[in-house]
């Protein structure tokens, strides 16, 4: 919709205005930020997804985003993290500060250290590591950070030398260390494992992931078999994304055919 003039545009303005959308909104986000600690962990995960969707609802139809959008935003994101917290007691906090351009030759053949009992982000950032920075990575899985052997590269947790920073989970981190963010297919695999460790944007094979992963994880008496099974399905969503990419630039044949020549 373009609009003639600043009084057309005003009316627009107030038509597709969404701020009682997003008051109604914001009244359910300060109602769960009440009972956060109070909800069992499936319920508050159900919660969460709940507004998180329904925000996304909203802002898919607010053609005209202002003051109203940026202040639940932030509620979201508030209430998120106060949940995270709670979900996730061990997770690592996120740092400020700029990403580091590492040279992949320096990283061969070390041990990565990160915390047992991983999921999604660890599981994530160690096959990460495997296939695309250090193809005789091992891998060992701490009781506790203190507990991390000297000679021992750190990741997801606080004060690791690869974990949260910014908005950026580990995985993220590590991408954009080792100069990997152009690579579309992962890109679009950071965003299942972002959504599955902080929330944000929906991704909708997320919740497909998650399930394997969980099957996966009962299945695995140790954290090391873990870490092979979910290698396979990060394995596949990776082959898969990278066909969608290949499939997405490659030039239809009609701009590539030859073209006949005419009789004269």
């Amino acid at each position: 919709v373009t609009s003639k003039d600043a009084n057309e545009a005003r009316v627009f303005a107030t038509l597709f205005d969404r701020t009682e959308d997003y008051a109604r909104l914001m009244e359910e986000i300060r109602e769960l930020k009440a009972k956060v600690s109070k909800l069992d962990t499936s319920v508050l995960r159900r919660a969460l997804k709940t507004l998180r969707r329904s925000f996304e609802t909203i802002s898919a139809i607010d053609f005209y985003p202002g003051a109203a959008q940026a202040q639940t935003a932030r509620a979201l994101d508030e209430v998120e993290a106060a949940a995270l917290a709670i979900l996730s007691p061990d997770e690592p906090h996120a740092v400020a500060g700029k990403i580091e351009r590492l040279d992949r030759n320096k990283y061969q053949g070390r041990v990565w250290a990160t915390r047992k009992r991983p999921w999604v982000d660890r599981l994530a950032s160690a096959w990460l590591i495997r296939q695309f920075i250090d193809r005789k990575a091992s891998f060992v899985w701490l009781a506790t950070p203190q507990d991390r052997p000297r000679d021992a590269l750190g990741f997801d947790f606080d004060g690791a030398a690869f974990t949260h920073r910014g908005a950026r989970v580990t995985f993220e981190v590590l991408m954009a260390s080792f100069s990997l963010e152009e690579d579309r297919a992962l890109a679009r695999l950071a965003a299942i494992v972002h959504y599955l460790d902080v929330g944000g944007i929906p991704v909708p094979e997320a919740a497909g992931l998650e399930a394997i992963l969980a099957g996966a994880r009962q299945s695995c008496k140790t954290d090391d078999a873990f870490l092979r099974e979910a290698q396979k399905s990060f394995d596949h969503l990776y082959a898969a994304f990278s066909d969608e990419v290949s499939k997405s630039t490659r030039a239809p044949a009609s701009l590539t055919r030859p073209r006949k020549r005419t009789k004269r």
